[in-house]
C-alpha cells in the first residue's frame, strides 16, 4: 500500500496494550493481527520488550504495541526498565487497550489504571469472559471497573476463542486518527527475524521449565545467518547460577533438547523455511541488575 492508492478517510495509529501480568495481552495481540509475533506463557512478565504487531485492512492500519505487564514484584534494574517501557508507550499511543481478567480486579490492576493518561482514549477490554460461569455478573463487574476511569468503550472478549474481537476492532478503528499507513500492507511486525528467534526460544524456556525458571533468564542470538531459504540460528541462554544451567539442560540434556526442537518448529512455521538451531546455556551473574548490560542485551 502506498499514499497514492490509500483511500480517503484511511485510519492509522498506534494502539498500546497494557495491563498487569497474565491477563492475556500477548494472546490478544496475536489474535488481532492473525499471527504469532508476541510470546505467551502462564509465567508473569513473559513479554519483556515493546513488541509491535501490524494489521492492515482496506480502510485502516492497526499498529498494536504489546507491553510488559506492569508490576512491582522485582525491584531490580530489569523490572524498572520494563515498567519504564510501559509508561513511555502509553504517552506515545493514539489508543490504549487496558486489559483485565473478567471477574478479577486487584491492587496491580489499579496500579495500571493510575498510569492511564487522560489525553489518550482508553478501551476497557475484559478478557477471558468465556471463563465466567454466571454471565449476569459481567455487567456489574464492568460497571465497577468503569467507575475508575473515563473509558471510551468497554468490550468483554475472549482472546483465546476470538470472541468479540471484531467488535473490539471496530471500537479501535473509530478512535484512530485519519492518517496514511506507516507500514506495508503485508508487514506483521517491525521486529527482525533475529529478534523473533530469541523470543521463540525464550517462550519455549517458559513452557518447558515453568515456575522453576529463574525470572532473570534471557536469550541472546549470537549468530543469525541465512543461506537461501535456510536460516542458521545460534542462541545462548543466559542464567545467573550454575544450578539454573543444569535445571535448563535437564537429565542428559533432555529438557534443552525439547526446548530446541519446539523452538525450531515454531521458527520454521513463522519464517516459512528450514531452520538449523543450536542452543547452549551460559552463566553470567548479575546481568539483570546492570543497566548498561540491559541495554547491551536489547532492553529499552
Amino acid at each position: 500500500m502506498n499514499t497514492e492508492t490509500t483511500p480517503a478517510g484511511f485510519r492509522c495509529g498506534y494502539i498500546a496494550i497494557v495491563g498487569r501480568p497474565n491477563v492475556g495481552k500477548s494472546t490478544l495481540m496475536n489474535m488481532l493481527i492473525g499471527a504469532k509475533v508476541s510470546i505467551t506463557s502462564r509465567k508473569a512478565q513473559t513479554t519483556r520488550h515493546r513488541i509491535t504487531g501490524i494489521q492492515t485492512l482496506d480502510d485502516a492500519q492497526f499498529i498494536y504495541v504489546d507491553t510488559p505487564g506492569f508490576q512491582t514484584r522485582h525491584a531490580n534494574a530489569l523490572n524498572k526498565t520494563l515498567n519504564k517501557t510501559v509508561t513511555n508507550t502509553l504517552d506515545s499511543s493514539d489508543v490504549i487497550l487496558y486489559v483485565i481478567e473478567a471477574g478479577t480486579f486487584g491492587p496491580q490492576d489499579q496500579q495500571v489504571v493510575d498510569l492511564l493518561p487522560k489525553s489518550v482514549p482508553v478501551i476497557l477490554v475484559i478478557n477471558k469472559a468465556d471463563r465466567v460461569k454466571d454471565k449476569a455478573t459481567l455487567m456489574p463487574f464492568a460497571q465497577q471497573v468503569a467507575a475508575k476511569h473515563d473509558f471510551a468503550a468497554i468490550v468483554p472478549v475472549s482472546a483465546k476463542l476470538r470472541f468479540q474481537l471484531d467488535g473490539l476492532q471496530d471500537e479501535i478503528k473509530r478512535l484512530l486518527p485519519e492518517n496514511e499507513p506507516v507500514f506495508g500492507a503485508d508487514d506483521i511486525t517491525d521486529r527482525s527475524e533475529k529478534f523473533l528467534a530469541s523470543e521463540i526460544v525464550r517462550e519455549k524456556l517458559f513452557r518447558f521449565v515453568g515456575d522453576e525458571l529463574p525470572y532473570t533468564s534471557t536469550v541472546l542470538i549470537e549468530k543469525f545467518e541465512q543461506e537461501g531459504n535456510l536460516r542458521r540460528v545460534f542462541a545462548a541462554i543466559l542464567v545467573e547460577r550454575d544450578t539454573h544451567k543444569s535445571m535448563i539442560i535437564g537429565n542428559k540434556g533432555a529438557r534443552l533438547k525439547d526446548v530446541s526442537t519446539q523452538a525450531r518448529l515454531d521458527m520454521e512455521k513463522l519464517f516459512g523455511g528450514p531452520v538449523y538451531l543450536e542452543i547452549w546455556v551460559k552463566v553470567k551473574s548479575g546481568w539483570a541488575d546492570n543497566e548498561a548490560g540491559l541495554r547491551a542485551y536489547g532492553y529499552e
